[in-house]
């Protein structure tokens, strides 16, 4: 008896361990203008959400009951239930938000505007605009430090990458960086933040304290033009050990060891890979395929491609749940 016990204990431990560790991911589909949601450990779509025109940027809010995207075309951010799929709410975006980036509490989302050169920055909670602070050409990248304090910006055109006061909304610092300047990355630690340059074809890694440029990354691929290696998505350890970079119409994604900053793999993933995101224990990384219309499923551990889901046209972005 105290076997058969201790048996089905430890069964019942397996299984709540496989349970805690099942998270949903979200994809948004900027061609057919949906979200796919499917399973993070059976890979299999669990549902599909009509949203507004044109979705692109794509993140959960920060107590999981809501995912938000930003429908460019629409000019707002929808706030759907992640239990019911419904649609629940918008938050006052600006004109064409693109990408965007939540305070640490969850409570203030700072939205990049492409078409008006603007950062509008919302209550949450509230769903009001409470400042908008003008940047350079063509703004999208959006990240912000671990302590809340400053935020990142990159535009596109003007080829910068803005450093702003999140308690003031003033910019404080502009660092130049390659041509077409996508993604801002922190490291947990707050001691680096990554920007990727799509046309320029590097990642700039920035002393945030220093606001200087400290190491470029560059990527060479075998066989490839260096025109076609265009770095978009960046994501980082929790750790901070290792980045990982999608390289667009290159089809691969890069790993890179983040404290020598030097490229260790190319990984062959779907065409056009976009944006990344991790499961929150890291297991694995997604990256969305834009022109094959899938997501590739990377092992972090193995540091290979295990699986791909079908999702819908034009993947864009990609958030997974805590849950």
């Amino acid at each position: 008896m105290k076997l058969t016990y201790l048996l089905l204990g430890t069964a019942a431990s397996v299984a709540l361990a496989t349970q805690a560790a099942a998270f949903t991911a979200y994809v948004s589909n900027e061609g057919s203008n949906t979200v796919t949601v499917f399973d993070t450990e059976t890979f299999e779509v669990t549902a599909t959400i009509e949203v507004g025109q044109r979705p692109r940027g794509i993140e959960l809010t920060k107590d999981g009951k809501h995912l938000l995207v930003a429908v460019g075309d629409d000019d707002t951010i929808e706030i759907i239930d992640t239990k019911t799929h419904e649609i629940v709410g918008t938050l006052p975006s600006g004109p064409d938000p693109e990408l965007f980036t939540q305070d640490p509490e969850g409570k203030i989302v700072y939205i990049a505007n492409e078409d008006d050169n603007m950062v509008t920055v919302v209550d949450l909670v509230k769903r009001v605009p409470l400042a908008e602070v003008q940047v350079g050409v063509e703004p999208e990248g959006m990240g912000i430090s671990p302590d809340g304090k400053i935020l990142v910006n990159t535009s596109e055109t003007t080829n910068m990458a803005h450093f702003i006061d999140t308690s003031t909304h003033e910019i404080v610092a502009n660092v130049l960086v390659d041509a077409r300047p996508r993604i801002a990355e922190f490291k947990k630690d707050g001691s680096e933040v990554w920007v990727s340059s799509e046309i320029g074809g590097t990642v700039s890694v920035i002393d945030p304290d220093k606001r200087e440029i400290i190491k470029k990354i560059t990527f060479e691929i075998p066989g490839l033009r260096p025109e076609s290696i265009q770095p978009v998505g960046v994501r980082l350890t929790k750790d901070g050990s290792k980045g990982f970079v999608a390289l667009g119409p290159a089809n691969r994604i890069a790993v890179v060891d983040a404290n020598t900053h030097e490229v260790e793999d190319y990984l062959l993933v779907g065409q056009r890979v976009w944006q990344l995101a991790f499961t929150p224990d890291e297991k694995y990384l997604f990256g969305t395929n834009g022109v094959s219309n899938d997501v590739s499923v990377i092992d972090v551990a193995e540091g290979k491609v295990v699986d791909t889901v079908q999702v819908g046209e034009l993947p864009w972005g990609v958030a997974v749940s805590e849950n």
